[in-house]
C-alpha cells in the first residue's frame, strides 16, 4: 500500500485506542499491532522513512487494514496479544514456547483426588499449576503425600454408597497414607481442610499449613494421645526442612513477579521470568522471542511477560524489570531495583538467562568446532578418522536403559547430514528378553530395528553406534548378521567413560584426538541417546507400565512386587536379602520363590 493509497481511508480510522490488522492482496493476515491512539499509529507506517528492511518490506505487502476499537490502552494489550498467539502472524514477534505443561488437578468429585496431568478438562475440577518442570510436580506430589493424607483410589464415593458399606479400606489406610473416607472413617469436612493446606503449600505458603499441624500437635498433647502428637511434630520439621531449600528472599517481600531479558544480535531475544510467592521463588521459565520487525527490547519483554502471566495464572500487582516497560494495566507497579531483596531478584533472574543463553550456545559448539565452518568438513573428519568406506551423511546410536535392574528399555536416534533427525527416533519397549540382559537387549531391538527398515525399503545407515562395550557390539553384529546385513554398514561399539571406540575383531580400541570435530560429533550424538532414553525411562517408570524383574518370577504378582519395591527400594536390595528378610515381608512361600530366582541367575 502507498501513501496515496493510505491517505484515502485514513479519515476512516478513528484516534482511539484499539488494535489494527495489515492483511496481503491474498487476504492473509500480516501483523497485528495495538495503540493508544490507532490513526497516529497507523499513519506512522506510511509517513516516515524505516531503516529496517523488513519494515520496508509489510509496508508494500498491505493491501487492506482493518481495526478494532477498544475502552482502554489494556485492552488493546491483551488482545493484540491474543491474536498473535491465535494467527502467529509472519511479521509479529515470535515467541517458541510450544510446550504443554503439568498441572495437579483437584478433581471435582466427593473426596476430590489429587494428581498429575497435562490436560484441562472444563468439568469443574481445579487445576493449580502450570509448572515447568514434571520432576518438581512429582516431588511435590510425594511430599504432600507424606504429610496430608488423601484418597488416591478412583471409588465412587458417594454418600449412599459409602452408608450401604459398599467399600473396605485399602493397603493405603493401614500405612497411614489415607484415613479411609470408603467406610465413613474421615468426614468430608476434615477432607476439606486438607484440600486447602495442599492449596496453601502448592501457592509457596507454608505459614499456615504449619501452624495448622502446630494446633493439631497442641491439640493431641492436651489429649495425652502423644504417638500422634509426635507424628504432627515430624510433619512440622518436615515442612520447616522444605521450606529451608527453597530460594526465600525476604518473606515479607510478598508477591511478585520478576522479568529479564538477553538480546542476541540475529533478532533473537531469551527472556527469564521468576514467579515469587511470599518472597519464595516457586517457578521459573526461560523463552526464546524472535523478533519480526524492529520491535524494542521493551516491546518483546512487555510482549513475554503478558504470555508469563497468562500461563502461571499470576495475580500479583508487582513487576520486577531491568527498564521501565510502558504495561498497560494501571494496578501493576512496574518496579526497576536499584539495590536490596528486589534487585537480587532481578540479578538472579538475568542469571538464569544468561546461563541459559550460554548454554544454548555450548550445545551448539558441540556441532562445529571452531576451526571447521561446515558440518560436512566433520563427517569428512569422522568418515577418515573411523577409516569407513563412505560418508556417514547417515547415523544411527543405540542405547539400553534399566534402573536397579528393573525396567528394562531401549533408544536409538538418527542424525541425517550431521543433524538430529527427531521425526526417526525411536523408543523401544523389550519384548523377548526376560529380566536384565544388555546384551540379549541390543540383539533385540537392532534386529527390529534394520529388520524394519529392510521390510518398508528405507535405506540403511552408513554408521551405527552402539553404546556400550564389546559384549553389547558383538550381540548387535548378531542381529546384524542374522538378517543378511553384514558389510552393508558399520557397527562400532563406544565404551561408556573413556570415550574409546571398538570395532569389531580389533583387540585394540581406537580412542581420538580429545578436542577433534568428529568425537565432538560422537559425543552429542552419544548425549543425545542417553538423553532420549532417560526420558523415555522415567516416562514409563512413572505411568507403571513396565514389567520388572520381580513380575517376571513365577507366582510373584504386582501386588508382591510392589511391596518387595517399596520395602527394600531396588531389585538390586532385594536380590542381597535373606530369605527370613524376604519372609518377614512378603511370608515364607513368596520368598522362597524370590530367592530361588536370584541364586539361578547367580
Amino acid at each position: 500500500m502507498t501513501s496515496e493509497e493510505y491517505s484515502k481511508i485514513s479519515s476512516s480510522i478513528p484516534p482511539s485506542p484499539g488494535i489494527y490488522k495489515y492483511y496481503d492482496d491474498k487476504n492473509v493476515l500480516l501483523y497485528v499491532g495495538k495503540a493508544k491512539n490507532l490513526k497516529k499509529r497507523v499513519s506512522s507506517y506510511f509517513i516516515k522513512t524505516f531503516t529496517s528492511y523488513k519494515t520496508h518490506e509489510l509496508v508494500q505487502r498491505i493491501h487492506h487494514i482493518e481495526f478494532t476499537i477498544v475502552n482502554s490502552e489494556q485492552d488493546a494489550f491483551l488482545l493484540e496479544n491474543s491474536l498473535i498467539k491465535k494467527f502467529q502472524p509472519r511479521y509479529n514477534i515470535n515467541l517458541k514456547d510450544d510446550k504443554t505443561y503439568p498441572y495437579i488437578v483437584i478433581k471435582n468429585e466427593r473426596f476430590p483426588r489429587i494428581f498429575l496431568t497435562r490436560k484441562l478438562i472444563p468439568d469443574g475440577s481445579e487445576y493449580l499449576g502450570p509448572f515447568t518442570s514434571v520432576n518438581k510436580v512429582r516431588e511435590l506430589l510425594e511430599f504432600i503425600k507424606q504429610n496430608i493424607p488423601l484418597r488416591t483410589c478412583k471409588l465412587n464415593l458417594l454418600e449412599q454408597n459409602i452408608s450401604k458399606g459398599k467399600f473396605k479400606v485399602c493397603l493405603e489406610y493401614h500405612i497411614g497414607n489415607c484415613k479411609g473416607p470408603c467406610e465413613g472413617l474421615q468426614s468430608s469436612t476434615d477432607y476439606d481442610e486438607g484440600l486447602q493446606q495442599i492449596r496453601n503449600f502448592l501457592k509457596g505458603n507454608l505459614t499456615p499449613v504449619i501452624q495448622h499441624f502446630k494446633e493439631q500437635m497442641k491439640a493431641y498433647a492436651d489429649a495425652m494421645e502423644f504417638e500422634k502428637a509426635e507424628i504432627m511434630r515430624k510433619k512440622i520439621d518436615h515442612l520447616q526442612n522444605y521450606k529451608a531449600r527453597s530460594t526465600v528472599v525476604n518473606p515479607k517481600l510478598g508477591d511478585m513477579d520478576v522479568c529479564s531479558i538477553s538480546e542476541q544480535e540475529d533478532d533473537k531475544a531469551h527472556v527469564n521470568f521468576l514467579m515469587v510467592r511470599n518472597g519464595s521463588i516457586v517457578d521459573s521459565k526461560t523463552v526464546l522471542v524472535e523478533k519480526k520487525l524492529d520491535e524494542s527490547r521493551e516491546d518483546m519483554l512487555a510482549f513475554a511477560i503478558n504470555h508469563f502471566r497468562e500461563l502461571f495464572s499470576s495475580n500479583a500487582r508487582e513487576i520486577i524489570l531491568p527498564f521501565v516497560v510502558e504495561y498497560p494495566d494501571p494496578e501493576i507497579q512496574i518496579t526497576v531495583p536499584r539495590a536490596g531483596d528486589r534487585k537480587k531478584l532481578l540479578e538472579l533472574s538475568e542469571k538464569n538467562v544468561n546461563f541459559f543463553v550460554e548454554e544454548q550456545k555450548r550445545q551448539a559448539a558441540l556441532m562445529l568446532s571452531s576451526g571447521e565452518q561446515d558440518m560436512s568438513d566433520i563427517l569428512l573428519r569422522l568418515q577418515d578418522d573411523l577409516s569407513l568406506q563412505e560418508l556417514p551423511l547417515h547415523i544411527e546410536c543405540f542405547d539400553n536403559s534399566n534402573f536397579h535392574g528393573s525396567y528394562p528399555v531401549s533408544a536409538m536416534v538418527c542424525f541425517l547430514e550431521g543433524r538430529p533427525s527427531k521425526k526417526s527416533y525411536r523408543h523401544f519397549n523389550v519384548k523377548t528378553v526376560e529380566g536384565i540382559n544388555d546384551f540379549a537387549t541390543m540383539k533385540e531391538v537392532v534386529g527390529r530395528r534394520y529388520k524394519r527398515l529392510v521390510s518398508e525399503n528405507l535405506p540403511l545407515p552408513q554408521l551405527v553406534i552402539i553404546d556400550g562395550g564389546k559384549g553389547q557390539l558383538n550381540a548387535a553384529l548378531e542381529a546384524v548378521e542374522e538378517l543378511g546385513l553384514s558389510g552393508r554398514m558399520t557397527l562400532v561399539g563406544l565404551a561408556k567413560n573413556v570415550e574409546e571406540i571398538f570395532f569389531a575383531g580389533d583387540k585394540e580400541s581406537l580412542q581420538l584426538p580429545y578436542g577433534s570435530s568428529s568425537l565432538k560429533l560422537i559425543r552429542y550424538i552419544r548425549d543425545e541417546v542417553h538423553r532420549f532414553g532417560i526420558s523415555f525411562h522415567r516416562q514409563k517408570r512413572a505411568k507403571g507400565t513396565f514389567k520388572n524383574e520381580l513380575e517376571s518370577i513365577n507366582g510373584i504378582g504386582s501386588n508382591t512386587a510392589d511391596t518387595l519395591l517399596r520395602t527394600f527400594r531396588s531389585v538390586r536390595n532385594i536380590m542381597n536379602a535373606t530369605e527370613q528378610e524376604l519372609a518377614d515381608i512378603v511370608g515364607p512361600a513368596k520368598a522362597r520363590l524370590v530367592r530361588e530366582h536370584f541364586q539361578k541367575a547367580m
